[in-house]
């Protein structure tokens, strides 16, 4: 008896996203989702940087090595940054990395920077939800 190849379940995927989330805007963005009772993907797993200027483009890359399929990097708003210009120095970073990660053969729409308020908290969850689902469709990443 033959056995036949059959396509792996990509309808049944769930990626691992990670997100770093600057501690003054988005991760209470993400805190007043929690208390709303807002739904978003189990999926998502947070975590806690005092700006998103000091996460590393490094951080992102061995994110995806350590096996996330997707990774985003939310902030405060520019011109609402807790250290100033942090945010924009982190835009400045990826701006960078992205570029670097097309001529890694990455396809840049497994990363993803946002600006999220504290008071945005439906936001955070609508966009965790858009992130996931495109993360699911692109299906899982092969290092």
């Amino acid at each position: 008896m033959t056995q036949v190849e059959t396509k792996p379940q990509i309808e049944n995927f769930e990626p691992t996203i990670l997100v770093f989330a600057c501690n003054w805007c988005s991760y209470a963005g993400a805190d007043l989702a929690g208390v709303s009772r807002l739904k978003y993907p189990s999926n998502v797993r947070i975590v806690r940087v005092m700006c998103s200027g000091r996460v590393d483009p490094a951080f992102v890359m061995k994110a995806f090595l350590k096996g996330a399929d997707g990774v985003m990097v939310a902030g405060c708003h520019p011109g609402d940054c807790h250290y100033l210009e942090g945010n924009l120095r982190a835009k400045e970073r990826i701006d960078k990395m992205v570029e670097a990660m097309q001529v890694l053969g990455f396809k840049v729409e497994r990363f993803r920077l946002e600006w999220i308020s504290a008071s945005e908290g439906k936001r955070f969850a609508q966009i965790m939800t858009e992130f996931t689902e495109k993360i699911r469709s692109l299906g899982p990443l092969k290092p």
